[in-house]
């Protein structure tokens, strides 16, 4: 698939930030968006301050995009009415600005954290029930069925990724098996957004780690190039980790993250 010129929503946050470089130099025209104001980083990139929380704003920003990369929203565990209303309101917004606009081609972030309950000794594949971590995973759920919906029901071409934990490089044990480098970032992303033949897909994003959780999907047509493993000696706690008998999300799987980010207790 071709793209020429497509929008990029969240712009200013983690994954944003590393995108909009690699993504202007292979794009006409790339056009971030956020709440906050950017500068752009050259004339092929046009920046815009919005948000997307009416789908009336946000259709006129889809005008004349052959893809959307979708991004915005709450980055991790948050009250559930919070993460309802950024997460998958925005997301139903972006969808339904793209059925208006025709524009065909959507990539969603979603999460690892979807399935972060699973043993960190299993291997998970984008086929495996979802298994969330919290609330914030229950949230990219209902944004990957959203997703589903729009693909079955009105052509559009989905991808859903979901994106490992994105760090210039590990910087403690998960990131052994959850680290997504900005390398690979890119590359996921561009695969995405160029695939041929895609109607719906979730797939993991995530860097060619020995020791990672999640298969690598095929269909999506990019392989990553780095892997963690590579700065395993930097990190000293990281043989006792793996050994243990623990949950693919770590911490996050803990019933007190929950309390304190999502529940307020």
């Amino acid at each position: 698939m071709t793209v020429e010129t497509v929008v990029l929503t969240g712009a200013a946050g983690l994954v944003g930030s590393v995108l909009r470089e690699p993504l202007r130099r292979r794009l006409q025209g790339l056009i971030s968006i956020d709440r906050v104001p950017l500068t752009a980083l050259g004339p092929d990139e046009e920046v815009r301050q919005a948000d997307l929380s009416d789908v009336e704003d946000v259709t006129p920003l889809l005008e004349g995009a052959d893809a959307v990369v979708h991004l915005a929203g709450v980055p991790d565990e948050a009250p559930l009415a919070d993460l309802l209303e950024a997460n998958v309101l925005g997301a139903h917004h972006v969808l339904e600005a793209a059925r208006r606009t025709g524009t065909r081609r959507v990539v969603l972030a979603s999460s690892n954290r979807l399935t972060g309950c699973y043993p960190a000794a299993q291997t998970v594949s984008a086929e495996t029930p979802p298994r969330p971590d919290g609330l914030y995973g229950v949230s990219k759920v209902a944004v990957e069925a959203l997703g589903r919906l729009y693909a079955d029901k009105f052509g559009l071409q989905v991808v859903c990724l979901r994106i490992g934990s994105l760090e210039p490089e590990p910087s403690q044990p998960r990131h052994l098996a959850t680290w997504l480098s900005p390398y690979d970032c890119a590359g996921f992303v561009w695969a995405a957004l160029t695939q041929p033949d895609v109607t719906f897909m979730a797939a993991y994003a995530v860097s060619a780690n020995t020791r990672r959780f999640w298969e690598l999907d095929d269909r999506l047509g990019y392989r990553p190039r780095d892997d963690a493993e590579a700065y395993a000696g930097r990190i000293p706690e990281a043989a006792g980790y793996f050994a243990d008998d623990r949950l693919q999300g770590g911490d996050y799987t803990t019933a007190d993250y929950t309390l304190l980010h999502g529940l307020g207790q």
